[in-house]
């Protein structure tokens, strides 16, 4: 997976030039504060994703425009990753903080960073002392397209931190983990 995770940060870095190079026009407005709800969903990486194991969420999110191009933006919300024969369902509440560069004509880059709280145990079959819920680093990025009332995007995002292998048998493997996702959400302006 660590290919692919590479892949996708090349993917997205020539995107963002692409569309970097194209940039046209407002796409944002400044000084306006708006609230949006999403859908998730998507595939896991890393130390659970065992195999094709996936995820879905639902997200807020607060955006403010600080420029014509450049917005800030909070989001919050709840994921939870499916299990497999290798690992429980867990669940997890984001919060980050990040934002979004509008590159023209609606696309744009975006990137967040916060923490990831873990809900319940992530245990590995046959190892029961295996995966205490824990708190995250998350850091992500991605791109997409955005309207008046709808926004598109997919990123990239990687769990770290919290070394949960308590066992000799996982004892000092990368217990990292993340996700390629595809967020749908819908736009509520506040002011």
């Amino acid at each position: 997976m660590k290919q692919f995770s590479k892949l996708f940060a090349a993917f997205t870095f020539a995107v963002t030039v692409f569309l970097a190079d194209n940039a046209k026009g407002q796409t944002t407005q400044v000084n306006t504060l708006g609230f949006g709800i999403g859908a998730e969903s998507g595939i896991t990486t890393g130390a659970i994703s065992g195999a094709p194991n996936a995820y879905v969420g639902a997200t807020t999110r607060l955006q403010y425009g600080l420029s014509e191009k450049f917005a800030l933006t909070l989001t919050t919300g709840y994921y939870n990753f499916f299990g497999n024969h290798y690992h429980n369902s867990m669940g997890m509440i984001p919060v980050k903080a990040g934002f979004k560069y509008f590159v023209g004509s609606g696309f744009y880059i975006s990137g967040e960073a916060g923490a990831g709280f873990e809900l319940q145990n992530f245990n590995v079959v046959n190892d029961p002392n295996n995966g205490s819920p824990g708190t995250r680093l998350l850091w992500s990025a991605g791109f997409g397209y955005a309207t008046n009332s709808w926004d598109f995007g997919l990123r990239y995002e990687n769990f770290s931190g919290s070394a949960t292998y308590a066992s000799q048998t996982y004892a000092g493997q990368n217990n990292s983990y993340g996700l390629v996702g595809l967020r749908v959400g819908h736009g509520f302006g506040l002011n």
